[in-house]
C-alpha cells in the first residue's frame, strides 16, 4: 500500500491565522465600509479569491482607497510611511502585521535612529522585506547571498535581521561573510521559529520519501523554500496549488509520498491533496476518504512520542508551562525541557495566548498529560544543521563551554561536541581554559547522532582561512614592495613579522644597519614597523623581509649630516689597545686613536674610557671612499694650564734677572720634562741625553749645587732636550705605528 506521510507544521502559521481572523472581524463589522489591502493579504489564491467574494478588494496603495474606508495591514507588514497615506486618507486601519514581523519594525527603526547601517538578509521584492525597508528610510542593505555580502562596503556599524521566511543556511552564510570582512556588526536573527520547524520537518519528510509534494501558492516565498529544501533530498518533488494540479500519473509509482505546506496554505487544501491522492493512488482501495481523514485527525489529537506538535500556551508558572494542543490531553513543558539565559523566568518568554512548539517525549506523563520538550526539538533542529554542515563541508559557530581532558566541550545551539586539544588551534595549546566562554568557528569532523556525539575543529578553520591568506599575499605582494607588519616573536637569529595573515622572517642582520647581539635591542612584540620584501619562495611559503632597507645607509648620505670640524656625540662600542671605535649612529663607526684620547699622554686606554660610555668628539677627517671616519675626544677640551704655573715656580723672577738666559734654560728644562710626559718617558729622554756616568752624577743627591748644575747642562744642551722632547712621545709616529691589520679591523667596525 502506497504510505502518505504529513510533514510536521504544514499548514498556516500564526501569523496568517491571525491576518484571516482580523479580515473576517473586519467583514463582519464593516457597516458598509469597504474594506481593502495593500497587495494580496497572503500569498495564497485560492484563500484571497474567498476574500474578494466577501467583499476585500485588492489595491496597490492607500492613495486609491476610498476616504474613511476600512484598510486591512497583511501579515507581511507595511511601510512606516503607508501609515501616514492611510491617515491623510482618513481610513479605519486593521493592522495584521504578523508579530514577529512589527518586532522587525521596531528594531531596524530603533537600530537606524541610533546611526547604524540596516542590512535585511532576504529577498528584495518580497512585501516583508519592502515593508521593513521603510522603517528605515529605505536606506537598507538587501542581500539574498553571500557573494552580494562580500560587496558591501560600510564605515557604519551594521545592523543585520533576516526575513522571516528565509532558510538559516542563508543568513548564517551572510552573517559569516560579513563577519570575515571586520566590520562592526550586530546581529538579530529574526527568522521566525515556525519557519525553522516546518523547513526541518519538511528535511526530515523528504529524506524518508520517494517523492515530496510542495502544497502552496506559486507566489509564496517560504513554500518556495520547501521546494528548495525537498529538492536537495528527494529526487523526485512537485509544486503544486490544489488539486487540479496533482499529476496523479506520475506519483502513482512511488510507495511513500511526503507531503509539505507552506505557511500560507489553507488546511482543507492539504486535505483535499491528501484525499485524492488516497482515492486514486493506494491500493488499498478500502481506505475511504474519511477514514484517511480519521486517521489524519487521530494522530493530531494523540500525537506520538518524536514529534513536534503545535499548541497555545494556556497557562505559564515558574515551573512549567501548559500547551493547549486542540486534543484530549494537554502538553506540559517543565523547566529543565526549556532553555533559559541568566536569571530569565518562563514568565519572562511566554504568556497566554502564545503559540509554542515542542517535541513529544512522552504522550502520557503519569498525570495524563502529554510530556513536551522545548529543548530536544530545538536539539533536533541543530543535529540536522549539524549534519548538513559535515556533509556539504561547511563551518558552524560554537561556544566553549568548559575544559575536559584532552579538550574541550562546545555546544552548537542545543547540541554538545567535543574539540580536541590539537584541534583547538594551529599552534601548540598547553592549557585550553583560555578558550572557555569563547565562540568559535569550527568544521565538523564526525558525527554519531544515534549515541548524541559530534566532534569539531578550529584547526580546520584556521588552516583554510590561513590558505585564503596566504594565497591572497602570494598574488598582491612582490619583490621590492614596502608593506606594514606587526612584530610576532624573536629568536637569536631574528624576528618574525606578520605582514597580513603570514609571517615573514625579519633576520638580524637585515634589521639596523649597526651590528646587534638581539633583534629586542630595537624592535618590541607587537610593534607596527614597514618592512622591505626581500625574497619571496612560494614553493617553500618563506618570505624574507628587511627593516634597514627601508632607511638610507649612513654612508650614502654621510656628507648631509657630518662635516670634519664637527663636534658630535656618540657610544663607545670597542676598545682596542690603539684607541676605541665610537659609534655616531648604527652602522657608522669613528676610531679615536689613543693619541686623541687625552692632552697627556695615555698608556692604558680602559682606564681612561669604557664600552658604552657616552663621549663627544671632534671629527678630524672623513674618508668615505675607504669608509673611515678619524675622531679626537681630546679636541674638545681646553689643554691643561698647570704647566705653566709649575714652569714659574720652577723658575722665579728674581733668578731669571740674575742668571743668564742659557742657565735659566738649563734649571727649567728637566723640571718641565718631568711634568709633561710620564714617567718612562723622562726615564728615556735621561738615558738617551747622557751616558750612564753623567746620569749617576746628576743623579748623586749630596753633589754641589754648581756640579749639578753643570752636569745638567752639559747633559741635556738645548738641541738634546729637544730632541729628547720628540723622541718621548712623538705625535706623528703614532699615527704611522698603527699596523695594516689595525686599518682592516677598523674597516670592518666602521
Amino acid at each position: 500500500m502506497t504510505e502518505i506521510i504529513l510533514s510536521p507544521h504544514s499548514g498556516f502559521c500564526f501569523g496568517v491565522k491571525l491576518a484571516l481572523e482580523k479580515a473576517e472581524e473586519a467583514i463582519g463589522a464593516r457597516k458598509g465600509k469597504r474594506i481593502y489591502t495593500c497587495g494580496p493579504l497572503i500569498h495564497n489564491g485560492n484563500v484571497t479569491d474567498e476574500l474578494k467574494e466577501k467583499g476585500i478588494e485588492i489595491i496597490d496603495s492607500p492613495d486609491e482607497a476610498e476616504k474613511g474606508s476600512v484598510i486591512i495591514v497583511r501579515s507581511h507588514g507595511e511601510p512606516e510611511s503607508f501609515y501616514g497615506l492611510a491617515a491623510e486618507k482618513e481610513l479605519e486601519i486593521v493592522d495584521a502585521t504578523c508579530p514577529f514581523v512589527f518586532r522587525i519594525h521596531m528594531l531596524v527603526k530603533e537600530a537606524w535612529a541610533s546611526g547604524m547601517q540596516i542590512v535585511i538578509t532576504g529577498d528584495k521584492d518580497h512585501p516583508e522585506v519592502i515593508g521593513i525597508n521603510g522603517w528605515c528610510g529605505n536606506s537598507a542593505f538587501v542581500i539574498s547571498s553571500k557573494e552580494e555580502a562580500a560587496e558591501i562596503k560600510s564605515s557604519k556599524k551594521l545592523f543585520v535581521v533576516a526575513q522571516t521566511t528565509i532558510t538559516e543556511n542563508l543568513f548564517e552564510e551572510v552573517v559569516r561573510e560579513l563577519s570575515s570582512k571586520n566590520l562592526e556588526i550586530e546581529v538579530e536573527n529574526t527568522i521566525c521559529s515556525a519557519t525553522s520547524e516546518r523547513q526541518a520537518g519538511c528535511l526530515l519528510t523528504a529524506k524518508n520519501s520517494d517523492a515530496m509534494v510542495i502544497i502552496g501558492g506559486k507566489s509564496s516565498s517560504n513554500t518556495a523554500k520547501l521546494y528548495e529544501i525537498a529538492k536537495k533530498h528527494c529526487k523526485n518533488v512537485y509544486f503544486v496549488e490544489n488539486i487540479d494540479d496533482l499529476p496523479l500519473k506520475e506519483i502513482q509509482k512511488y510507495n511513500r509520498i511526503g507531503v509539505a505546506a507552506g505557511a500560507s496554505t489553507p488546511e482543507n487544501a492539504i486535505k483535499e491533496v491528501i484525499s485524492n491522492m488516497s482515492d486514486n493512488i493506494t491500493e488499498n482501495k478500502e481506505l475511504s476518504m474519511d477514514d484517511l481523514m480519521e486517521d489524519i485527525e487521530k494522530s493530531l489529537r494523540l500525537p506520538r512520542g518524536g514529534e513536534m506538535v503545535t499548541g497555545k500556551v494556556h497557562q505559564v508558572t515558574d515551573k512549567e508551562i501548559i500547551v493547549n494542543l486542540g486534543c484530549k490531553k494537554d502538553g506540559i513543558i517543565p523547566l529543565e525541557e526549556i532553555k533559559l539565559e541568566g536569571d530569565q523566568k518562563l514568565t519572562d518568554l511566554y504568556s497566554e495566548g502564545d503559540e509554542i512548539q515542542a517535541k513529544v517525549l512522552k504522550t502520557d506523563d503519569g498525570d495524563g498529560s502529554i510530556l513536551l520538550s522545548k529543548k530536544k526539538m530545538e536539539a533536533g533542529e541543530h543535529w540536522e544543521q549539524i549534519n548538513d554542515a559535515l556533509e556539504n563541508k561547511t563551518f558552524i559557530d560554537v561556544e566553549v563551554l568548559r575544559q575536559v581532558n584532552g579538550g574541550v566541550i562546545a555546544a552548537y545551539k542545543e547540541v554538545q561536541g567535543f574539540i580536541p586539544l590539537s584541534q583547538l588551534s594551529d599552534r601548540f595549546i598547553e592549557d585550553s581554559s583560555e578558550f572557555v566562554g569563547q565562540t568559535l568557528t569550527v568544521r565538523v569532523s564526525r558525527v554519531d547522532q544515534r549515541r548524541g556525539k559530534a566532534v569539531f575543529s578550529r584547526k580546520a578553520f584556521l588552516n583554510e582561512e590561513r590558505q585564503k591568506l596566504v594565497e591572497e599575499i602570494w598574488e598582491s605582494v612582490n619583490v621590492d614592495d614596502i608593506v606594514e607588519g606587526t612584530v610576532m616573536r624573536f629568536t637569536d637569529y631574528g624576528a618574525f613579522v606578520d605582514i597580513g595573515g603570514i609571517d615573514g622572517l625579519l633576520h638580524i642582520s637585515e634589521i639596523s644597519w649597526g651590528k646587534l647581539k638581539h633583534p629586542k635591542e630595537v624592535l618590541e612584540i607587537g610593534q607596527k614597523i614597514h618592512v622591505k620584501v626581500l625574497s619571496m619562495n612560494n614553493e617553500k611559503g618563506k618570505i624574507s623581509l628587511g627593516l634597514k632597507q627601508t632607511q638610507p645607509e649612513p654612508w650614502s648620505i654621510i656628507n648631509d649630516k657630518y662635516n670634519e670640524g664637527d663636534i658630535v656625540k656618540g657610544k663607545v662600542v670597542q676598545i682596542k689597545e690603539y684607541g676605541c671605535f665610537v659609534e655616531l649612529e648604527p652602522g657608522l663607526d669613528g676610531l679615536v686613536h689613543i693619541s686623541e684620547v687625552s692632552h697627556r699622554r695615555v698608556g692604558n686606554i680602559n682606564e681612561e674610557l669604557s664600552q658604552g660610555q657616552e663621549v663627544e668628539a671632534k671629527i678630524l677627517e672623513i674618508d668615505k671612499e675607504r669608509k673611515r671616519i678619524s675622531l679626537s675626544i681630546k679636541e674638545t677640551t681646553e689643554p691643561p694650564v698647570f704647566e705653566e704655573e709649575d714652569k714659574k715656580e720652577a723658575a722665579p723672577e728674581e733668578d731669571t734677572e740674575k742668571k743668564p738666559e742659557g742657565e735659566i734654560e738649563s734649571e727649567a728644562t728637566p723640571e718641565t720634562e718631568v711634568e709633561a710626559a710620564p714617567e718612562e718617558a723622562v726615564e728615556e729622554t735621561e738615558v738617551a741625553a747622557a751616558p750612564e756616568e753623567a746620569v749617576e752624577e746628576t743623579e748623586v743627591e749630596a753633589a754641589p749645587e754648581e756640579a749639578v748644575e753643570e752636569a745638567e747642562v752639559e747633559a741635556a744642551p738645548e738641541e738634546a732636550v729637544e730632541e729628547a722632547e720628540v723622541e718621548a712621545a712623538p705625535e706623528e709616529p703614532a699615527e704611522e705605528a698603527v699596523p695594516e691589520a689595525v686599518e682592516e679591523e677598523t674597516e670592518e667596525q666602521a
